[in-house]
């Protein structure tokens, strides 16, 4: 069997134990890049060697109490919002004639058990068919989850006031009590999914982005409409003033100013030619545009800040470790307690059996694991969505944890604390033949990576008179240069002043050609700062962040710059390998962040504690590094490391909330100071309180 990559969307998941349920049955399976996300209902698994069939599969997830949802498939009638519904209708007459007779009002019909026993029947099935399929599968999986403790807390109330209404003994009848706690329940999760789709909204933000149709140019010459699935890499497109672009792509016809906000946060358009590069969901404002599609559908841009929004709880925080190993054996310790509970009270303290159920069943349905599943991932989704709006993408929980503690920030200075667009301003001639040394450029740089190979190659197109030389047998270095040979066994070497056997003193220029080591010319080339760079750094530093420039470049020009910046600490002429032992050295002694192309810094980027790509949005780019800044602009890096703190202060208020609650509420109700429907109706909303909290992270001030 090939390794096809499955999703689907499961209905029923309320908790992290419903999750992991899941995960461990997939897993038994012999599936492999398991992925199971229960606040977007996402599930992910690779079929591997293992002969097991999709069908298989689906029957399993469903014997555990949950539902596979096929994209063709109706809605289903029977929702939740419908249960709620109908439980509310019988719940209410039982609720009301309880409090009612509390304040000494009453209805004798409805002091009938069998009356109470009709109205509360209904909704008793409810929760048992609701509750009940999901708390067996669980249960099957070895995972207990928070719909265990319900089914026993309603099911102990209902049985328990069965015996009284057929003894005919008033004080153990507590129909009421079996349909609150359902009811309660119901609305609890009502509410619960509401919220959490407030926190995974920057996915659907992100989905509706996408260009539902594109005009495509047929070779015939024909344009005909196809739908954005139907686009692949090499189409030729079609792009109108006020179309939305439905692919990356590059302009090989046109000009356009392109609104790329949508992606990246910044709000002016941006100009684009032939040449350039286009990202799909982006708005041409003005102009006309022929592109060719370098990625659609997954490998897109778009399609991959999706992805990365939606795997983001799939690597945990360190800080959620200990409220995952609680929540594991959370259910059969809060069972265990409510059997204390009734033991100690009945048999110790020699209250009546009906109030010992009560605060048994009080601290079944008073608990609550899913505040503690929920308190990490609801505020991951929000903080993440939230960078993402703001062309900020991050991957995962643990890179958001670990770039909130960074302390310090090591910039690459080419094409990050510069606009990376550099320019030759001076040439000094050692030899006669100019055109000679222009058309060595031009070739030279034809094999190198370097940011100065463009500039120099687009400086050399219209001197060089056409000349072309035989060169052969090219090899580059990455930080010194590149080399090649002639038919005569001439070397030829362009590149720093490492190249040179002995520099001439007071020599400014920071490239060098030579000939078998003899000098033939020198370039000056000079590289704009930013425009942003400065008051980036010094917002970082307003944060408690250490900025530190390390680069290729000269002493002198690396100096400048820092001295300009206001960066105390600068390393220049840096080798790559010399970059990776800086990085290990700074990140050993505190947390650190690497900023970078994303492409030649890579190396550095993966050893730092954290690795920022600044880009503009290539693919390259995305997978390179944890955070990717999508529009290239430095001023995005305070707010992202503000918006990564306020993250984690979330989480940490949540877990917080989610400890305290069970730790004050459990005992209480053991107590007997809080009956099963006040219990009930704590927990319903200890959920929320959670998800209130992550989803005021979306509009709270940063700063």
């Amino acid at each position: 069997m090939d390794s096809q990559l499955v999703e689907w969307k499961v209905e029923g998941m309320d908790c992290n134990n419903c999750a992991t349920g899941i995960t461990r049955f997939l897993e038994r399976k012999g599936l492999q890049e398991v992925s199971v996300n229960f606040s977007t209902k996402d599930v992910r698994f690779r079929l591997g060697s293992q002969p097991v069939s999709i069908e298989e599969i689906e029957h399993g997830i469903q014997k555990l109490g949950y539902v596979v949802v096929k994209s063709e498939a109706p809605k289903p009638f029977w929702t939740l919002e419908k249960k709620l519904l109908l439980a509310a209708t019988f719940t209410i007459p039982l609720l009301l004639n309880h409090l009612l007779m509390i304040l000494g009002v009453h209805w004798h019909w409805m002091h009938h058990p069998w009356v109470q026993f009709a109205f509360c029947l209904p909704v008793y099935v409810i929760g048992t068919v609701h509750f009940g399929r999901s708390a067996l599968g669980a249960l099957r999986s070895g995972v207990a989850n928070m719909d265990v403790l319900i089914l026993l807390g309603s099911s102990a109330a209902f049985a328990y006031s069965l015996v009284g209404a057929v003894k005919v003994v008033p004080d153990y009848i507590f129909f009421e009590t079996a349909a609150t706690i359902i009811t309660l329940v119901l609305a609890g999760n009502w509410l619960e999914k509401r919220a959490v789709a407030q926190t995974t909204s920057a996915i659907g933000e992100l989905t509706q982005l996408q260009a539902p149709k594109a005009r495509k140019l047929m070779p015939s010459g024909a344009i005909v409409a196809v739908d954005k699935d139907s686009i692949a890499k090499g189409d030729i497109l079609i792009i109108n003033e006020g179309d939305k672009i439905p692919a990356d792509g590059k302009v090989i016809q046109g000009s356009a100013w392109v609104d790329e906000s949508m992606l990246t946060g910044e709000s002016e358009p941006v100009f684009k030619q032939q040449g350039d590069f286009v990202v799909g969901a982006s708005l041409a404002q003005s102009g006309h545009l022929r592109l060719e599609v370098t990625a659609a559908g997954r490998d897109s841009v778009l399609a991959q800040m999706i992805e990365l929004v939606k795997s983001a709880q799939q690597r945990k925080p360190t800080i959620q470790r200990l409220a995952d190993r609680i929540s594991a054996v959370f259910v059969p310790a809060v069972v265990g307690i409510a059997l204390l509970t009734f033991v100690v009270a009945h048999f110790v303290f020699h209250l009546d059996s009906g109030k010992a159920l009560m605060n048994a069943i009080a601290v079944l349905v008073i608990s609550c694991p899913c505040a503690m599943g929920l308190a990490t991932p609801t505020a991951v989704m929000v903080g993440v969505g939230r960078l993402a709006r703001a062309g900020v993408l991050i991957k995962g929980g643990d890179t958001v944890e670990a770039f909130a503690r960074i302390r310090q920030m090591v910039f690459d200075k080419t094409g990050t604390l510069t606009t990376g667009t550099l320019q030759v301003q001076r040439i000094q001639y050692f030899t006669a033949n100019k055109d000679r040394v222009h058309a060595l450029v031009f070739q030279l740089e034809q094999h190198s990576s370097h940011p100065a190979a463009r500039a120099l190659m687009d400086h050399m197109l219209h001197r060089k008179n056409g000349l072309t030389l035989d060169l052969h047998t090219f090899k580059e270095e990455k930080g010194i240069g590149v080399s090649a040979m002639d038919g005569a066994g001439n070397v030829f070497r362009l590149g720093s002043a490492r190249i040179l056997m002995a520099p001439p003193p007071n020599l400014e220029d920071s490239i060098f050609l030579t000939e078998n080591d003899q000098l033939l010319a020198s370039f000056k080339l000079a590289d704009e700062t930013r425009p942003d760079a400065a008051s980036s750094i010094a917002s970082l530093k307003s944060l408690g962040v250490q900025p530190i420039i390390l680069s290729g470049d000269k002493a002198a020009v690396t100096a400048k710059l820092a001295a300009e910046l206001g960066i105390d600490q600068w390393y220049a002429e840096q080798l790559p390998e010399d970059k990776l032992r800086h990085i290990e050295r700074l990140s050993a002694a505190m947390p650190t962040a690497m900023i970078g192309d994303g492409i030649n810094d890579a190396p550095a980027l993966s050893r730092a504690t954290v690795g920022i790509s600044l880009s503009q949005g290539s693919s390259a780019a995305i997978h390179s590094a944890q955070i990717v800044l999508l529009n290239g602009q430095l001023k995005r890096l305070p707010d992202a490391l503000l918006i990564a703190r306020h993250t984690v202060l979330t989480i940490r208020q949540n877990l917080f909330w989610a400890f305290a609650y069970n730790i004050v509420a459990i005992p209480l109700a053991a107590l007997g100071f809080l009956n099963p429907m006040w219990g009930a109706l704590f927990m319903a909303f200890s959920d929320v309180v959670v998800i209130g909290n992550s989803i005021r992270l979306r509009y709270k001030k940063i700063r």
